[in-house]
């Protein structure tokens, strides 16, 4: 058996994968493609993939995306070749939960206008800051990450709201609400936290009316995919003080273009897509796919984190 890794582990980490699987021959590679044809297992981050690869690689049976999203990969394609997918659902809760509560602290405790007067060599008392304890947030998306969040947010006295498509219970929310009902929840909300992926339900979700029904100093914070909001529409809500703080990790358009009214705006908060960075992230990536390939060795197809390329999640 063939594994085709499209990025590059860490020595250490190529290794210990040579000696689990010495049955298994690996190829760790750059975004090179030269193999496809001979692999039964592709290891990709999920962008690197067209419809004529997956039609290139005759044998390829399963595709393991480390990564949550799955909407850049070439859907049809492996549906037509029946190709099963899964992805590492779960190992970016607690980079990106930290995230979330990083940028939230530091608004709430006015740290950008501190670092600001620190540059300035400016002794200024005068700096207005408000605490997390007794607001709400309503996140959009409480699954393994929105959990997360939901369990850090508790922790300093914030009531959590979860919003989801059944409105169903989930961990850490102290309420819920479905999707069709979450117009109710917004005026409640001091903090709106989205981190849900990009699906036929949740591209364009928030609109206009979402925006007017949230508090006038509520903090918006989009850690999901870009495109649940289009720019107009965000970049409006913010021109009119609909909402007072806009953080983004994600965008219509990545990279944000230079151009993009979004950099010059002072009560917005950009961020290249970095929040679910961590050192150790191969390493729990790893942790995943280790036991799948035992399976997939065993003839067991039931793996951890199956992806359901028709739904896209």
């Amino acid at each position: 058996m063939e594994v085709l890794f499209t990025f590059v582990p860490k020595e250490h980490q190529q290794e210990m994968l040579k000696e689990e699987f010495p049955e298994v021959e690996f190829h760790f590679t750059y975004h090179d493609k030269s193999r496809l044809s001979d692999a039964d297992v592709i290891v990709t981050y999920g962008e690197d993939l067209a419809a004529e690869d997956i039609e290139e690689a005759a044998n390829l049976k399963w595709i393991m995306v480390a990564s949550a999203g799955v909407e850049k990969m070439p859907h049809e394609a492996i549906l037509e070749k029946g190709i099963t997918v899964s992805n590492v659902r779960g190992i970016h809760k607690t980079p990106m939960a930290e995230s979330v509560l990083a940028h939230l602290l530091a608004i709430k405790r006015s740290l950008p206008a501190i670092y600001e007067r620190q540059q300035q060599k400016k002794w200024d008392r005068k700096i207005r800051s408000s605490e997390l304890a007794g607001s709400a947030a309503l996140i959009i998306g409480p699954g393994a990450i929105g959990g997360e969040i939901g369990r850090l947010l508790q922790a300093f006295g914030v009531s959590t709201i979860g919003c989801n498509r059944s409105g169903k219970q989930a961990d850490y929310m102290d309420e819920m609400v479905s999707f069709d009902n979450i117009l109710d929840a917004l005026p409640k909300a001091d903090t709106v936290i989205s981190v849900v992926p990009s699906t036929e339900e949740t591209r364009g979700m928030l609109g206009s009316a979402h925006f007017k029904a949230m508090k006038q100093d509520a903090i918006f914070m989009n850690f999901g995919r870009g495109d649940l909001v289009s720019d107009d529409v965000l970049v409006e809500a913010l021109k009119n003080e609909e909402v007072a703080y806009a953080v983004l990790d994600v965008f219509e358009q990545e990279p944000l273009p230079e151009d993009h009214p979004l950099w010059e705006m002072e009560n917005v908060v950009v961020s290249p897509h970095v929040s679910s960075h961590s050192g150790r992230y191969v390493e729990r990536a790893l942790e995943i796919f280790a036991p799948n390939l035992k399976k997939w060795l065993e003839n067991n197809s039931d793996l951890t984190n199956l992806v359901n390329m028709e739904k896209g999640y």
